[in-house]
């Protein structure tokens, strides 16, 4: 066939759902579309433990350093997954944390700004996961295989840690002035970030076009913020906590928030790396792999030597 006809074949092949696996023929775009969208995604949740791993010798109780750990570990995992997925498209793992650390890679917006006290555990597991949920549940439906069946295990352990941060909330919520001062507070600092999550205004995005075409995404960066905030207004006001914006109202006729204006200002001056925490984050980061360096080189002795004692049992 012929390079049109190709294209023709896989876009029909998407318009009726279904999906491209990595052998499968696909168009540059499509690949470097998704590689830059997986690898963004695996170093989120990779540079997303930093924060929460800042407060586990620090957690209020047994109980609560043992869920933060869980969920810490959680969130290596889904890296794992997702820098797999990427790999199956023809990019190394080795290439894309090096573009991650060279800042040609970019990961969320929301991992740039600290964690200042216990409240903001809470905020990141209710605000931050429940917004990945959002994001990640219309993932599952993704047109590109591997990418979709890696998040339906990821989505059952983010709901889990939306939970852990919604009951940290509750329990602050009813506790002493002090305690319901902390958790608005923190409501207030993680809001407007949080909404950041979700990209650009549909308008402004650059890469939304050619992803609703391909069905890397099944729904606008609007869209999915506007779910994000009909679902979690309600949950904010069942504890008492004050949404941080003015200009939030209940259009009756629609159902849905209208909303403020979004410091697009601010988000654009993060993910340049300019942020409250950028160059920390990504600083700690290749700290840290160097220091791992000798466990990557003895798995991979370990690698060999097994194989090649399999090939000598089997000659």
């Amino acid at each position: 066939m012929s390079q049109e006809e190709k294209e023709q074949k896989f876009q029909a092949q998407i318009d009726e759902n279904g999906h491209i696996e990595p052998k499968d023929f696909m168009p540059d775009g499509y690949r470097h579309n998704l590689i830059r969208q997986i690898s963004q995604h695996a170093h989120s949740e990779v540079i997303g433990m930093q924060p929460e791993a800042n407060w586990i010798t620090r957690a209020p109780s047994l109980r609560a350093k043992q869920i933060l750990l869980a969920k810490i570990q959680d969130e290596g995992g889904h890296g794992l997954y997702l820098y797999s997925a990427a790999e199956t498209l023809g990019i190394s793992r080795e290439e894309m944390i090096e573009q991650l650390h060279e800042g040609k890679a970019k990961y969320s917006n929301i991992f740039n700004y600290p964690t200042l006290n216990w409240a903001d555990i809470g905020a990141i597991g209710w605000l931050v996961d429940g917004a990945a949920i959002v994001n990640q549940v219309s993932l599952q439906r993704t047109s590109f295989g591997p990418y979709s069946r890696a998040m339906i295990r990821i989505c059952k352990e983010e709901s889990f840690h939306q939970r852990q941060g919604y009951e940290i909330m509750t329990k602050m919520m009813r506790g002493t002035k002090d305690q319901q001062a902390m958790a608005q507070d923190a409501m207030n600092r993680w809001w407007w970030p949080a909404l950041m999550m979700f990209g650009p205004h549909d308008t402004d995005s650059p890469h939304s076009k050619d992803a609703m075409k391909w069905k890397i995404k099944r729904e606008t960066n609007d869209e999915l913020r506007q779910k994000f905030i009909d679902k979690t207004i309600p949950q904010a006001e069942l504890i008492g906590l004050t949404i941080p914006d003015a200009d939030l109202k209940l259009d009756a006729k629609t159902g849905h928030y209208a909303y403020g204006k979004i410091n697009w200002d601010e988000f654009n001056r993060v993910i340049r790396g300019d942020g409250p925490c950028n160059k920390q984050r990504v600083s700690h980061h290749i700290k840290t792999h160097e220091k791992g360096e000798w466990v990557r080189e003895a798995a991979q002795a370990y690698k060999q030597k097994r194989k090649h004692r399999e090939e000598v049992l089997t000659a």
